[in-house]
């Protein structure tokens, strides 16, 4: 954690490294290593880079990884035949295949049993609808998260946002959070997930803002949804305890002189959304959160394991 004047700049690593302890404990409690099965079926540099990345972080923590370098038109083939190999216990699968929506009907094909990104629809119903175990009453199998929302949700647990003296999936309660981003990916997901663990959330893209919120006490199960007509960058900012930006555009840049003093900053574009001067008016500033992701799959990964029933029943 680095110091310019009165904000702190948290980096990923030091986050990524509480969170490993967690996860380096639960795998100890396994009978064997969590195997996890990667598919690349395109290209793309970016993907093979994230796939080199997947493979280097499983096996530096006792995770075992394969990957399978696929044509792209035998791929849905290879992951249903995943779904029923009793040797995979989890899949990735390296975006984009096809770039059209033929990529939605390959997340579908997943089993949401296997899906260590968090996308199979059952999962994002789950999260949408604040069903958080995928076996009520019982309550021993957690519902799967996306990687990157979940990482944003953990960065603002280490950074003692969530509350812990509130019951759980309240802990947010009182906060006012700004995502810029409503991608399906990560902004709305992120958006939802706050909005149901209490926060009030304005989630701004290009069309406008739509607040999300549990109302007033916190008095609905789950999250609703509602366009903010006439709201921008210019009412949600000086009001929200937490800005979370995510815009993929070199030339998008935060209006730091709306940003309030105090607030929470995190940045996690692949692009640099605030400027320097953010320091000068935020208490905490965290650039990027990619190692804190990485770690998010594996735990995910570790999750889908534990929730096997030839498992040794730790949950």
């Amino acid at each position: 954690m680095a110091s310019s004047g009165p904000c702190k700049t948290v980096l990923a690593g030091a986050i990524a490294k509480s969170l490993l302890a967690e996860v380096t404990a639960d795998l100890k409690k396994l009978d064997n290593a969590p195997r996890l099965h990667g598919y690349l079926a395109n290209k793309d540099p970016a993907a093979r880079m994230y796939a080199d990345w997947s493979a280097k972080t499983c096996r530096e923590n006792g995770f075992d990884f394969t990957l399978h370098e696929v044509e792209r038109e035998d791929l849905e083939d290879e992951i249903r035949h995943a779904n029923i190999d009793d040797s995979v216990d989890g899949m990735i699968v390296y975006y984009p295949v096809f770039d059209t929506r033929r990529d939605q009907t390959l997340q579908w094909t997943v089993s949401m049993f296997k899906d260590v990104e968090g996308l199979s629809p059952q999962l994002i119903s789950n999260m949408y609808q604040n069903i958080r175990f995928l076996d009520p009453p019982m309550n021993a199998r957690k519902s799967i998260l996306p990687c990157t929302p979940l990482a944003i949700i953990k960065i603002l647990e280490y950074l003692q946002i969530y509350n812990n003296f509130l019951d759980y999936g309240k802990r947010l309660f009182g906060r006012r959070i700004t995502v810029i981003n409503r991608s399906e990916v990560v902004g709305r997901p992120l958006a939802a997930l706050l909005a149901n663990d209490g926060a009030e959330v304005y989630s701004i893209d290009v069309t406008g803002v739509q607040q999300f919120s549990r109302g007033s006490g916190l008095k609905k199960q789950k999250h609703e949804v509602r366009d903010m007509e006439g709201w921008g960058l210019e009412q949600c900012l000086p009001i929200s305890d937490v800005v979370v930006s995510g815009v993929p555009n070199e030339a998008y840049k935060v209006p730091t002189h709306l940003v309030r003093e105090g607030a929470v900053c995190i940045n996690f574009s692949s692009e640099k959304n605030f400027t320097p001067d953010v320091k000068e008016r935020a208490a905490i500033y965290v650039p990027a959160i990619g190692k804190v992701t990485i770690l998010i799959l594996l735990r995910n990964l570790l999750r889908l394991a534990q929730n096997r029933p030839h498992t040794n029943g730790i949950r």
